[in-house]
């Protein structure tokens, strides 16, 4: 049954609210991860000089990600989640196709930034309908559950890009995500209710989107939990855009990389499938805070092997999987945090949340890729420098009361 506007007129229940939720966000996860080992050959295939010039690759696709979510948010608040989605994912396909047959790299950065602008709206609104229809910690288990199903995306996309190589060229695989993008914008036509109610939604000009913005700023919670996400998703970027390079060049895994790529995606998984049972008993606060230490303590002792020349493969892999299962325990209750202050302007704070994060990650993430010199060291001092700016913007933001149990929300 649809409305007279064409949409769905029934509501989603939890377990296709989690699918479509994880459906979308694996939309930019396979965007990002099934080429890491296609990039040597795009490198070559354009006659690149610097090799560290293929991470552009990924940094013009995330940098514009996060950028355009910030109009995302005002017309997803304006003309409702459903409508605007569509019309993004039409863009996300339009890159697809410029992908497959860009004749030279500049165009073909283009034609990624393009799959950036269409995938930023599947961050917004998927987090805005979460928003629309749960609060609290039910919020942030729904997240969770959502992160944990689409983390299979990461474990299997690099392998999934190597199995196409091995019998196709690399443009196939933007082949692959143009299928990807056509299943779930048909999904969303024939599944996805509007989730915006009538009474919340705002005009879309200069003034509410101005005012809608100022709102979220006004935030202590929102902002300061905001912050410290792009810190900690500049780890995460940091080491996608350093991964294929750590683990080819730097300890000589030539095809088995897919391996240990899927190795630290499972530590993640493992992290928000934890996550979504923890935070109902112990709280956002309590189980990011924690986690939050113990992640900066980690990637504090990767550093030191790294610094003394003892970050030999072994050790490496097994405490970057530890560590990136603590960051499983951080970014959903991180967002969480960030959104439970905002739920009138759900789209407008999910957009600017996520613009920031992304970008924000992107960039410093994109400099920590840069910084590789053959070594894990530069990585690793990344990693530490930005945990430890992550427990002191949390420290900030809750003024000094890290691990508060008192508090009966969040």
């Amino acid at each position: 049954m649809q409305n007279r506007a064409g949409a769905p007129a029934h509501a989603l229940s939890t377990p296709e609210l989690v699918a479509m939720v994880a459906a979308l966000s694996a939309l930019n996860a396979l965007a990002i991860d099934v080429m890491l080992p296609a990039l040597p050959d795009i490198g070559r295939s354009f006659a690149l000089v610097n090799d560290n010039d293929r991470q552009l690759v990924i940094v013009c696709y995330v940098a514009l990600f996060g950028v355009s979510q910030l109009i995302y948010g005002p017309l997803a608040d304006a003309y409702g989640r459903r409508s605007v989605l569509i019309y993004a994912l039409g863009l996300y396909t339009l890159g697809s196709v410029l992908c497959v047959i860009a004749p030279s790299f500049g165009l073909f950065l283009a034609a990624r930034a393009l799959q950036g602008v269409g995938a930023a709206a599947t961050r917004v609104i998927a987090t805005a309908v979460v928003r629309d229809l749960t609060e609290g910690r039910r919020m942030a288990q729904v997240m969770s559950m959502a992160m944990t199903l689409f983390m299979v995306v990461p474990i299997m996309a690099p392998g999934l890009g190597q199995l196409i190589l091995l019998i196709a060229p690399w443009r196939w695989i933007f082949g692959a995500l143009l299928i990807y993008a056509l299943i779930v914008l048909v999904w969303t036509l024939t599944r996805l209710p509007e989730t915006l109610k009538a009474e919340h939604r705002r005009a879309f000009s200069p003034r509410a989107i101005v005012s809608a913005y100022a709102s979220v700023l006004r935030e202590r919670q929102t902002v300061g939990y905001m912050i410290a996400s792009v810190f900690i998703t500049t780890c995460l970027f940091g080491y996608v855009t350093s991964s294929e390079q750590l683990y080819v060049d730097v300890f000589g895994l030539g095809k088995l990389f897919p391996v240990a790529f899927a190795s630290v995606a499972i530590a993640i998984s493992a992290g928000t499938f934890l996550n979504a049972r923890l935070v109902m008993v112990h709280g956002m606060r309590r189980l990011s805070h924690t986690m939050a230490v113990a992640f900066t303590t980690v990637a504090a002792l990767i550093a030191l092997l790294a610094a003394i020349g003892a970050a030999t493969f072994w050790p490496f892999i097994v405490l970057l999987a530890l560590m990136f299962s603590m960051f499983g325990l951080i970014a959903s209750n991180f967002s969480a945090l960030a959104m439970e202050p905002v739920g009138a302007v759900a789209g407008s704070a999910s957009a600017l949340f996520g613009a920031v994060t992304a970008s924000g990650g992107a960039l410093l993430g994109g400099l920590v890729g840069r910084a590789f010199d053959g070594t894990p060291l530069p990585f690793a001092l990344g990693l530490f420098l930005c945990g430890a700016a992550t427990l002191i913007t949390i420290a900030v933001t809750e003024r000094g009361r890290l691990f508060d149990t008192a508090r009966r929300a969040p």
